[in-house]
């Protein structure tokens, strides 16, 4: 029988028509900043210090930026810093650790992101596009299909502001700072690669170019695009790869993840093997465990086998208790379940950790994330 009976179609290219997002200056290089301006009319050299108010002070406010003259200020700032996205609804998890933020697009597409303070991190799930293609059936976000790519600096944006909120201490837990990205939110990341590796860039130049954070922790999450991955490889930036693979077989994941009509578990696994000989990278193997669909004990060993034919070491299997969404048929596993396939993946020399699961209870979780048009 058919775990997914009635798919939906694979989509990966956005619809034609959607206005774009204006330029703002996280989409650009320094060069292009400047040129921004002086197109506009407007001195050129002022872009750095715009790009120290958003990249390094994390300023919002034009009245603080006392360093660029009064009578210019408005249009500098309307120029290089266009209001991109408003927040719609802030819901908070666990103890205001986890916080979820509903953001409406200029164009007023929705979107989610979501803050995920620990003890020894702040990590932000980003999304790259308004809904999403790939089609998983156990997936929300897949289920509401695809609106339209995201903007480098819409997705940027989502980063910045958590950095704010943690800057000025409205996260629990007092003052501290963004340190790690994930891009794990609505969308299909190497879907939207331009806008995506544009992001990436924003996130890791130095400031005032950028945010100035380290590559080594910022994830970019695939279903399997095997020839972006594969250029992915090349861009000579060390972000940890995460492939959402949870099934080891061509038949289940042909179901479950659609895009493996297209490419293989072979094909996707060398892929992920060839970005670890080139960046030197462990890849992060992501696997949402399914009562009774993606959970039996001879699939971990099969999983274990089809890593392991490719070496040892080169991945780390991250095990996702699925996250239900209402009127969902899917369920997450059984402990015990979830404890055996633990067990065989270990005996077999694979590294492997259970997720935390957070903000499940505000919808925030993985898998979770619709921004349903309701919600506006």
């Amino acid at each position: 029988m058919s775990v997914n009976p009635k798919p939906l179609p694979l989509v990966f290219n956005e619809p034609r028509g959607r206005k774009k997002p204006p330029p703002h200056l996280a989409d650009l290089d320094e060069a292009g900043r400047k040129q921004l301006l002086i197109d506009a009319g407007l001195p050129g050299f002022r872009a750095k210090q715009l790009s120290n108010h958003y990249f390094a002070r994390l300023t919002d406010d034009p009245a603080e930026m006392t360093d660029l003259p009064a009578t210019q200020r408005e249009e500098l700032v309307s120029t290089l810093l266009p209001e991109l996205m408003t927040p719609l609804r802030r819901l908070e998890a666990d103890k205001g650790a986890t916080v979820k933020t509903l953001w409406k697009l200029f164009d007023g597409a929705l979107v989610e992101s979501v803050l995920m303070r620990y003890k020894d991190r702040t990590t932000m799930c980003v999304s790259s596009q308004a809904g999403c293609g790939m089609a998983c059936p156990f997936c929300a976000t897949g289920q509401g299909g695809l609106q339209r790519n995201m903007s480098t600096a819409e997705i940027v944006e989502q980063v910045v502001a958590g950095a704010r909120a943690m800057t000025r201490g409205e996260v629990a837990g007092g003052v501290g700072r963004v340190s790690n990205v994930v891009f794990m939110g609505m969308g299909e990341p190497l879907a939207n690669y331009k806008a995506v590796i544009g992001a990436v860039r924003r996130l890791t130049d130095p400031a005032p170019g950028g945010l100035g954070m380290s590559a080594r922790h910022v994830t970019v999450s695939t279903v399997g695009l095997v020839p972006r991955i594969k250029q992915l490889a090349d861009e000579g930036i060390p972000v940890t790869l995460a492939l959402s693979l949870h099934a080891p077989d061509d038949e289940l994941r042909n179901e479950l993840v659609p895009i493996n009509t297209r490419f293989s578990v072979a094909e996707t696994v060398d892929a992920a093997h060839e970005y670890f000989a080139k960046t030197g990278r462990r890849v992060s193997v992501e696997y949402a465990m399914m009562r009774g669909i993606n959970d039996q004990a001879h699939r971990a060993d099969l999983l274990a086998d089809v890593l392991n034919e490719r070496g040892r070491g080169w991945v780390h299997v991250n095990l996702i208790p699925l996250n239900p969404t209402p009127g969902s048929k899917w369920t997450a596993s059984d402990p015990a379940d979830e404890r055996e396939f633990v067990r065989r993946l270990e005996a077999k020399g694979i590294s492997t950790t259970v997720r935390d699961t957070r903000g499940s209870d505000i919808d925030g979780a993985c898998g979770q994330l619709a921004a349903l048009p309701g919600d506006a």
